[in-house]
């Protein structure tokens, strides 16, 4: 393994890049470029897709997923965008380390842009993704050009005040903590969810994507388990509401489209994934940003419609 570069963050973290070939894919369709980022604290794989010459989009990927999971949309772009997709910690490839709060998940997503030099970006996140961009150009605004934020998972300001917990005292009692995570292969990991609850309205190709790329050996040597570990997804939701964005906002004065599914029920007491849990004016809180209410799709937006998330990526581009 080649070294790419060695370097200091802001936080005065070391950290080296290093990849397994200095040739860059020529076109977003090719297979990326798998790589790592180590820091003090962890390493990060990441995937790249074309010539760092080229106008970056950074995408990063919602709780329990991965980069990978953006295979599809990248398919859709032009041949000459570079994109960066990293694995957060404790997902995909990268270092299981906690904590998973989302303050780390945003230092991460800081040292990551110093070390990739990403300036001019335009920032995709999905889900929790879509938190941490804002944290990056909140903080960082010169990494990016214009922002788009797939259900980012900002609650009301409120929610942070009380610091809520969803109900349960630990990571253990969520209910994500007892989901299936080891199956014979990723091939059997699919037929077993194949149609179940909002799997079923996802591009077949995506999903096919995520249970690919979503699994690693076990550590037993029998079978394959998640690469987010159920109790690792589970952590990531508590931590939901204990990093408030909304002081960073008024900073980040460039386009924002902010794309949502239909709203939870407020007085619901269920856990229901596919509804938004974003605070529906979030747009309306950035210095220019436009709300785009997406009616007929879930809080999967990037699972379900790769194409309108690539279109809306092309205009800003």
């Amino acid at each position: 393994m080649q070294l790419r570069g060695f370097c200091m963050d802001a936080l005065g973290r070391n950290f080296y890049l290093s990849d397994a070939s200095n040739d860059f894919m020529s076109k977003p369709t090719a297979q990326p470029r798998e790589a790592k980022l180590t820091t003090d604290e962890l390493t990060l794989t990441y995937f790249e897709w074309g010539n760092p010459n080229d106008p970056t989009v950074l995408l990063v990927h919602a709780t329990g997923f991965h980069a990978r999971c953006w295979n599809q949309v990248v398919a859709q772009l032009p041949d000459n965008v570079h994109v960066l997709a990293p694995d957060m910690r404790g997902h995909g490839r990268s270092d299981e380390v906690p904590p998973y709060n989302w303050a780390s998940f945003g230092r991460d997503l800081q040292a990551f842009a110093t070390a990739l030099e990403v300036e001019g970006a335009v920032g995709v996140g999905h889900s929790m993704g879509g938190h941490c961009i804002t944290q990056l150009a909140g903080e960082r605004p010169e990494c990016f050009r214009e922002l788009l934020l797939l259900d980012p998972v900002i609650f009301e300001p409120e929610v942070y005040v009380t610091n809520s917990d969803q109900g349960f005292a630990t990571a253990q009692e969520h209910p994500v903590a007892r989901r299936r995570e080891r199956w014979d292969s990723w091939q059997d990991m699919q037929a077993s969810l194949t149609g179940k609850g909002t799997f079923g309205l996802w591009d077949p190709q995506v999903f096919a994507d995520y249970c690919r790329y979503g699994v690693l050996a076990a550590d037993d040597g029998v079978g394959v388990r998640l690469a987010c570990p159920a109790l690792v997804e589970a952590s990531v939701y508590l931590g939901s509401s204990k990093t408030d964005v909304h002081q960073l906002i008024p900073n980040i004065d460039m386009p924002v489209t902010v794309l949502r599914a239909p709203p939870r029920d407020p007085g619901s007491v269920e856990l229901d994934f596919s509804k938004s849990p974003t605070v529906p004016d979030l747009a309306s809180r950035f210095p220019q940003a436009q709300d785009v209410l997406l009616a007929e799709l879930t809080h999967f937006i990037p699972m379900q419609a790769p194409g309108l998330v690539a279109d809306y990526i092309k205009r800003a581009l």
